[in-house]
């Protein structure tokens, strides 16, 4: 490894993959600042499922990045063992009954990866996981996945806050959205909206499903196929379904508290509108057709209740591969952008500070660099 060739980084964003490099960074005794333009996870981070798993197909690659997130989310689940935050209960899935029932096929590629995978009949998930009304089960049945689990990203960001704050670290918050400052062909640092100045070695741009366009900014390409997406969050109850579940309709995890976060594609398709002014509306129907989802997959199929709603971009490459890394033609400037924000959490802002600190390249990246979408 060479030697540390910065002293100082400006992050812009404090969300999961900001917040996740700026603490690894003054780990490394950088001075370090993070810029965000509202509260800490107030964008994507929290509004994500947040599963942690790579189950299904993927390339080989973004396995072993996914890999070893779970790794990393293992180690800190063994300093928090008792969290209700951070949970290793496993995840269940199963497919419509449909020509498009992959999980035959999903199962044999994930055994042959060796990732831990048990193809169930619907009678048989009740032996291996609660909560889950089997009649919802297709008869292709599911696949349980016993080492999967998933985070309350908006708690973990505030326990990493408070450990970059112990080491020095500034988070600088509600001065509108910030940007990258290039000077001389270089990044030198980042201005928020109002004008303040930040000064450093080097810019990582952190900042969710708006990291294409503020890259493009700067002339640089990142593809984008960020779509919309609608969380809900449940009131508390007490239930006992404890994996993830991903299923035709509807996906559901727990969350701290009793509550259950639950999302999917066609409720976002369906019932959000972007406004004129840059929000959105929901649809109150299609919210209460989600929950009804929910409730079918769930034993007992309980009234859930909505607590909170999120909405906004989820952030997904134009080729759904991470894009993380140093943008080539503006030294000093770096990207982290991605699907699955949740597992990658903490191993991507690991690899970035690396990167960042060192000026070297970590091989874990080597096919997710920002320049793949300039080559096209």
């Amino acid at each position: 490894m060479t030697d540390t060739i910065i002293s100082s980084a400006v992050i812009i964003g404090a969300g999961i993959f900001g917040v996740s490099t700026g603490v690894q960074l003054a780990r490394r005794g950088m001075r370090v600042t993070i810029l965000n333009d509202g509260p800490p996870a107030n964008g994507a981070s929290g509004r994500s499922l947040s599963w942690l798993n790579s189950a299904r197909m993927r390339s080989e690659p973004y396995h072993r990045l996914r890999m070893a997130g779970i790794d990393r989310y293992r180690t800190l689940s063994a300093r928090f063992p008792d969290a209700d935050w951070l949970r290793f209960d496993g995840g269940l899935t199963w497919d419509a009954d449909d020509a498009r029932n992959e999980i035959d096929a999903a199962y044999r590629y994930e055994v042959s990866l060796a990732y831990d995978a048990q193809w169930l009949p619907a009678a048989a998930v009740a032996g291996v996981t609660p909560g889950i009304d089997a009649r919802a089960i297709t008869p292709q049945g599911a696949i349980f996945n016993p080492g999967e689990g998933w985070v309350d990203l908006p708690v973990l960001v505030g326990l990493l806050l408070r450990e970059f704050s112990s080491l020095g670290g500034v988070l600088v918050t509600d001065q509108g959205a910030a940007r990258a400052v290039i000077e001389g062909g270089r990044a030198v640092g980042a201005e928020t909206a109002t004008g303040q100045l930040f000064l450093a070695d080097a810019v990582v741009l952190a900042t969710g499903p708006a990291v294409p366009k503020m890259a493009a900014a700067s002339g640089q390409t990142i593809g984008d196929g960020t779509p919309v997406a609608l969380l809900v969050q449940t009131k508390p109850l007490a239930h006992p379904l404890r994996a993830v579940l991903n299923t035709p309709r509807v996906a559901v995890r727990p969350a701290p508290g009793g509550a259950f976060s639950i999302d999917a594609d066609w409720a976002a398709d369906e019932g959000v509108t972007l406004r004129a002014d840059g929000g959105y509306d929901i649809d109150d129907t299609v919210v209460a057709a989600l929950l009804a989802e929910a409730a079918k997959v769930m034993e007992g199929n309980p009234k859930l209740e909505v607590a909170t709603i999120g909405v906004g971009g989820k952030p997904i490459p134009g080729d759904g591969e991470p894009v993380v890394g140093a943008l080539k033609d503006i030294p000093g400037y770096h990207v982290a952008f991605s699907h699955s924000g949740a597992t990658l959490g903490l191993i991507v802002g690991e690899l970035l500070a690396f990167e960042v600190a060192t000026g070297g390249e970590h091989p874990m990246l080597a096919t997710f660099r920002p320049e793949r979408f300039s080559a096209v």
